[in-house]
């Protein structure tokens, strides 16, 4: 069997990468906000009755950003294992986490088409009784997706504290990458602290979008080009850290940016 160089997985990770993006964007804007009216139950469970195809079809896009989110970790880890393997393999894990919580989420999008997409379910009850259970069952979705969010953030923090060390790549990056882990896990135990978080949801929303955006998106090119480099490192043939016994190694690194 082929063996899977760093060079092939940064390929496979950044192509990952273009297709998580263009599933986001689709499942949670296109489909979830535009059918999810804040603070409206009622128009909510209509919109979701009445685009029922779509609705599913964004619960299908979330699924397969749950399979894509496994290769990539996967990917990352054989990428960054040169530099440290402990730690690749500890910001993969962390990246593992947070998709089981995203699948795990996926399931309240299932019930709430369910109940949305046949009533017959609930007999006898109106078009408001039916729509408490839908939303919170949305509710349910987000605040899951949420606590996967704060392990996403750990993820990155790790990757780029990896980068900023090593200088695999630009120290910025390192930085940037750091930044948008912080503002996901930022985000996440305001949700959890601050009572009066609807207050600051926009402040809280602007900052983790750009952070995250930015951050995601350089990483991406960084993975291609990383890939289109000649003398990418090996993997390690002893199972230890490329932060230990691996000099020569990490001057390659260094050189072939």
């Amino acid at each position: 069997m082929m063996e899977t160089t760093p060079r092939r997985a940064a390929i496979i990770a950044g192509i990952g990468y273009v297709a998580l993006f263009v599933l986001a964007i689709f499942a949670n804007f296109f489909v979830r906000e535009g059918l999810v009216v804040a603070g409206d139950a009622v128009a909510t469970f209509e919109n979701i009755a009445e685009s029922e195809l779509l609705f599913r079809a964004g619960i299908a896009a979330f699924l397969v950003i749950f399979l894509l989110d496994v290769v990539v970790a996967w990917a990352l880890h054989i990428v960054f294992r040169t530099v440290d393997q402990t730690k690749s393999l500890l910001a993969a894990w962390f990246r593992i986490v947070y998709t089981v919580f995203l699948g795990v989420a996926a399931v309240f999008l299932f019930a709430a088409a369910q109940l949305a997409g046949d009533a017959s379910v609930l007999d006898g009850l109106s078009t408001g009784q039916l729509a408490v259970p839908v939303t919170l069952l949305l509710d349910a979705f987000n605040y899951t997706w949420l606590i996967g969010l704060a392990a996403f953030g750990v993820h990155l923090a790790i990757l780029g504290a990896m980068i900023v060390r090593s200088q695999i790549a630009s120290r910025i990056l390192g930085v940037i990458l750091i930044a948008a882990g912080a503002a996901y896990m930022v985000d996440t135990f305001a949700h959890a602290l601050l009572a009066d978080y609807a207050d600051y949801a926009d402040v809280f929303l602007a900052i983790v979008a750009t952070t995250a955006v930015i951050a995601e998106l350089a990483f991406t090119v960084w993975l291609f080009r990383r890939a289109g480099k000649t003398g990418l490192m090996a993997p390690p043939s002893d199972g230890s850290s490329g932060a230990a016994g691996s000099v020569d190694r990490d001057k390659v690194l260094v050189r072939s940016q």
